[in-house]
């Protein structure tokens, strides 16, 4: 049995934890949240025996092997590190961090202490795009280019569920770490040159609305990453895979080919549920003392890409 505990019981909490039900051996014994009624609420609907406001509860306890981070961007490098000093597996939500000395404070904990520390990049487990990575390690495939649209309507602070969010998202440490992550990870290929540009900053919100990036692999393929928080239409990300044997366009757990033809993904895992994959491997990782898929060792360098942007912000309009 893994036991897990899990901070952050909002919007993609509860992804997590309908997630977690449906794998075997695995109990959440421990739900912390911002607010106690919704804790409470969480603990009471998924059966968990223990709910609190504070993550320094669940460290102390002897009933939680691991513990999931599903709590705001800002907290996730000090969390992810006290989790570990605390002898806990750890699971964090994507971003790993909001700065480049952030993230590599992360990855030196876990060398320290050799526990498993995951990082929720999703694009990796989703079936959609575990079908293209079958393909390019088949040899029937390879990527020349992807296009990426990240598209969202959040002119207010809400979350998923269109609750108010008690801290602001942002465009490049978080969306743009799907892309990112995925591009190096199809391509094998390390980025080496990448720019940014983005629109005005919202008023209320204090961050840019709009951003265009592109960057290039050492073995040339190229990435165009249009993001947005400005778009009143189909939400989501979109991601067009062109290669030298054809183009495929994954939307979620969706994929067509370049002609919109359905591709069947059913088949490609245990579940058609990003999430639930993620946790798994999360899970099997802890049981089989192995590093993880998504590991913060494998997403480092998605970091290093993005800290480099956010310099280039800097130096552009001297804010990020």
């Amino acid at each position: 049995m893994v036991r897990i505990a899990l901070a952050g019981a909002g919007a993609f909490g509860e992804k997590h934890l309908d997630g977690l039900e449906r794998i075997d051996d695995v109990e959440v014994t421990s739900i912390i949240s911002r607010t106690r009624d919704q804790a409470e609420a969480a603990a009471k609907k998924y059966g968990a025996g223990h709910f609190g406001t504070e993550l320094g509860e669940v460290l102390e306890r002897d009933d939680v092997d691991a513990v999931i981070l599903c709590t705001p961007t800002q907290m996730h490098a000090e969390q992810a590190i006290a989790c570990m000093d605390a002898g806990k597996h750890v699971e964090v939500e994507i971003p790993l961090a909001d700065s480049w000395a952030d993230a590599q404070a992360v990855m030196d904990k876990q060398q320290e202490t050799g526990l498993v520390c995951m990082v929720g990049h999703t694009r990796r487990f989703n079936p959609s795009h575990q079908w293209v990575k079958k393909r390019i390690e088949a040899g029937e495939f390879t990527i020349q280019a992807m296009d990426v649209e990240t598209f969202f309507f959040r002119r207010q602070n809400m979350n998923a569920k269109g609750l108010p969010r008690s801290w602001t998202d942002h465009l490049l440490w978080h969306h743009s770490a799907h892309s990112i992550d995925i591009f190096q990870y199809m391509t094998g290929s390390k980025v080496v040159k990448a720019n940014i540009l983005q629109g005005p900053r919202h008023p209320d919100l204090g961050i840019a609305m709009d951003q265009s990036i592109q960057m290039k692999t050492e073995d040339g393929q190229i990435l165009t990453l249009a993001l947005s928080f400005n778009n009143d239409g189909p939400l989501g990300t979109f991601f067009r895979y062109i290669g030298d044997t054809g183009t495929y366009i994954a939307r979620y757990d969706d994929l067509v080919d370049g002609r919109e033809q359905p591709i069947d993904v059913s088949d490609v895992d245990i579940s058609m549920n990003g999430i639930e994959l993620q946790d798994r491997e999360f899970v099997a990782a802890i049981r089989e003392e192995r590093e993880p898929n998504s590991s913060v060792a494998q997403v480092l360098d998605c970091y290093r890409v993005i800290g480099e942007l956010a310099e280039s912000l800097e130096a552009q309009d001297g804010w990020s």
